[in-house]
């Protein structure tokens, strides 16, 4: 048997919700996580419907894509969708929890899954994500300094793209002096002490302060410890929005725009002015990605796949690429079936059901 809390922490491999937007509403929104589970139902919108699906299925977590609950409520009525689904799932001791942006943002989730679709070949994230990375400067003994970096790295310090275990390390002299109420490791109470001293700096990702912290503290030698934090400027290259890759072969654009629609299943693409040159360099955003135009263009992308372009949004393409809407729910796809083959992998001997729910709100004639 897993609680409700063992399959949110396999989720949060997936998908970590320190990833998230500022703006987004993700993890656990509804539901006692440590309640025994029963099953787990992953769809694309945790809706009335769905939450009738997970009864029907016995299963007492849905986990969603996109969160129900993205904006406060006041009161709880019943008067809208949202509400309704709300109701039915605290009635029914059912648990939603939704991934959103944590998803979007991995370098393996939303706009992985869309590329993979696609068939795009050295992809990499359009827009890394910024302030996100931190740096910690500590002082140690010489002795004390190779115990001090195992523990950072331990607690995930030191990773740099494909590289782990990463430090610098420099040379220098200290002095101090404690007074009656100090307990040094090093010299005697009163007395001031000269000494050899090892500078250590390693990067880490902001969400991990507190656990670096407590690393640095456990293995450190001193009473008092030294260090420093720092914001670092320096984008995320493997955490981000959008996705840059290649085709394999260069295609027409309305050879490239039909074989999109039929992979991604769209009933309908909008697109802006055909440009008469071949596609070979794509960028991806699922989801609502009129923001990301520039980053598409800076980035050379011959065409731009996202969603939820308004009319003079099409104007940006500018002539320089090609800017098709293929649809919210059809760029997002495939991501419920990544979930549910992800918690396969994990989790054994528990139910894990793929939603039979379509939750598209929009239709085509």
């Amino acid at each position: 048997m897993y609680k409700i809390k063992e399959i949110l922490a396999v989720l949060d491999q997936m998908a970590p919700l320190a990833y998230a937007e500022d703006f987004d509403n993700v993890g656990l929104l509804v539901g006692d996580q440590e309640a025994i589970a029963t099953g787990a139902l992953v769809c694309h919108d945790a809706l009335e419907s769905v939450i009738d699906e997970a009864i029907t299925q016995n299963c007492n977590l849905v986990v969603c894509f996109h969160p129900i609950l993205f904006s406060g409520l006041k009161k709880i009525t019943g008067k809208n969708y949202v509400e309704r689904a709300i109701i039915k799932a605290i009635k029914n001791d059912i648990a939603i929890y939704a991934v959103h942006t944590a998803l979007d943002n991995h370098k393996e989730g939303v706009n992985k899954i869309f590329c993979d679709a696609l068939g795009l070949i050295n992809t990499k994230i359009l827009i890394p994500k910024q302030k996100f990375i931190y740096k910690l400067v500590t002082y140690t003994v010489p002795e004390n300094a190779a115990a001090v970096r195992t523990a950072l790295f331990s607690a995930g310090a030191g990773n740099i793209g494909n590289y782990d275990n990463c430090s610098f390390s420099s040379n220098g002299s200290f002095t101090f002096r404690g007074n009656e109420d100090s307990n040094p490791v090093i010299g005697e109470k009163g007395q001031v002490h000269t000494g050899e001293e090892i500078k250590i700096e390693v990067i880490f990702e902001k969400y991990l302060e507190s656990k670096i912290l407590k690393a640095l503290f456990t293995a450190h030698l001193y009473e008092e410890v030294a260090y420093e934090i720092y914001e670092m400027q320096n984008s995320h290259q493997n955490i981000g929005l959008g996705m840059i890759g290649e085709l394999t072969t260069p295609m027409n654009e309305t050879d490239f725009l039909l074989e999109v629609k039929n992979k991604m299943q769209a009933d309908g693409i909008r697109h802006s002015a055909l440009l008469q040159q071949p596609i070979k360099k794509v960028a991806v955003l699922g989801g609502s990605g009129s923001y990301a135009i520039k980053n598409a263009i800076m980035a050379g992308a011959d065409a731009f796949l996202t969603a939820d372009l308004k009319y003079h949004q099409f104007y940006e393409a500018e002539n320089k690429l090609l800017l098709a809407d293929i649809g919210h729910f059809e760029s997002e796809r495939y991501t419920k079936n990544y979930i549910v083959d992800f918690l396969r992998k994990k989790i054994l001997n528990f139910a894990i059901i793929l939603s039979e729910e379509n939750t598209n709100p929009v239709k085509y004639l």
